[in-house]
């Protein structure tokens, strides 16, 4: 029970938390609930759901992440989220159904590349991105979902009828078939690099329409797939319409080596815009924080004065993973900056253009009197 909500039905389940439709009263609207499980509700869970809470309040205006409205704890004790309720079939219903376009597959890419690297300049790491993750909101927009807490408190799900190519492995605590091989360690030290890897493997899913290492009528379990992630095997996308410059792309960031992947989410992001280039369609635009001083809408083209730092400072995410200080500062040009320039130069040919009408007319004048 939940004052001020009605429950409509249970629309998702995991090992540590369920997720719920509920109707809000006031505002009236539709709204997705997620609570923890009662069984094994430690301490440290509940301090971790309700650090993760404050940390996605802070990343939810993002447009391409979804969006928290509140928190609190229900009359049977276990806290609970209100967060945006995304009708839509999420990224891996979309890509099981269907592969995605290479339109739509870029597209998606640098939005949640936007997302990403404004977690990143707040010091934080997803840690658990996948297809499962990217939901879809009414606009047909994807809302990245889960940050943290999945990876903290409930990341060794695994729903019915998953196979082993995705399952999750219970002992580590990731999502296997998109994790990069620095997580395979004792002591997992991830950096934004490592999200951008999760990312491109889940564009390369949904290209592919199965993992990126995973092998048509070969062995997929863990085993096999850490094996072929530590060794780069990337099982290519064999589509005609794939470019091959996409496919450069997707592979220099899921390379094995951490330094031989693109630094940061916004410089993979400028990758994929070069794809769209290529295609003839326009370039995505990249969506980050222009209020922390940090960018705006990234266009291929940016450069100037601005900076993104996609380190955040250094920051500790969500599961105590420390962002790598060293990472480069890639240069950006907010937009607001781009348009205040464009009004003084508009300001500035208006009043030459009075000064010239003004100096036509004084000569036409001083002509008749003589």
């Amino acid at each position: 029970m939940i004052d001020g909500f009605v429950v409509d039905r249970l629309i998702g389940s995991g090992g540590f938390s369920d997720v719920f439709l509920f109707e809000q009263q006031s505002p009236r609207r539709r709204v997705a609930v997620k609570t923890l499980l009662p069984a094994d509700l430690s301490h440290r869970q509940r301090a971790a759901f309700s650090a993760e809470a404050d940390v996605m309040a802070r990343l939810s205006t993002h447009p391409y992440i979804v969006t928290i409205h509140q928190t609190g704890v229900a009359h049977d004790g276990r806290p609970y989220l209100v967060m945006e309720y995304c009708s839509r079939p999420s990224l891996s219903e979309r890509y099981k159904r269907r592969p995605l376009s290479v339109v739509d597959a870029l597209r998606v890419g640098i939005r949640l590349a936007g997302a990403v690297a404004t977690a990143h300049s707040f010091g934080i790491l997803h840690g658990d991105i996948k297809p499962s993750n990217v939901l879809t909101n009414d606009y047909g927009w994807p809302a990245l979902a889960d940050f943290g807490i999945a990876s903290d408190v409930a990341a060794a799900r695994r729903p019915a009828g998953v196979d082993a190519a995705t399952e999750t492995d219970e002992t580590i605590g990731i999502s296997v078939p998109w994790a990069p091989p620095e997580m395979f360690v004792d002591v997992p030290m991830p950096d934004v690099r490592s999200d951008v890897f999760s990312l491109a493997a889940t564009i390369h899913t949904v290209l592919a329409g199965r993992t990126p290492f995973e092998v048509a009528g070969g062995p997929n379990g863990t085993a096999d797939l850490i094996a072929r992630i530590q060794r780069g095997q990337l099982t290519p996308i064999w589509r005609e319409d794939v470019p091959s410059s996409l496919s450069a792309a997707l592979a220099k960031a899921m390379s094995p080596r951490r330094d031989d992947r693109f630094s940061s989410a916004v410089e993979f992001a400028r990758a994929l815009q070069q794809v769209e280039r290529e295609l003839g369609a326009e370039p995505t635009a990249i969506e980050v924080p222009v209020d922390e001083g940090i960018g705006s809408e990234v266009g291929g083209d940016a450069g100037g004065n601005g900076e993104l730092d996609a380190t955040g400072g250094g920051g500790a995410g969500p599961s105590g993973a420390t962002l790598e200080a060293s990472a480069p500062r890639i240069p950006v040009v907010p937009t607001t900056r781009r348009r205040i320039a464009v009004a003084v130069l508009v300001a500035v040919l208006a009043v030459l253009s009075i000064g010239a009408v003004v100096l036509a007319v004084d000569l036409g004048a001083a002509a008749l009197l003589r």
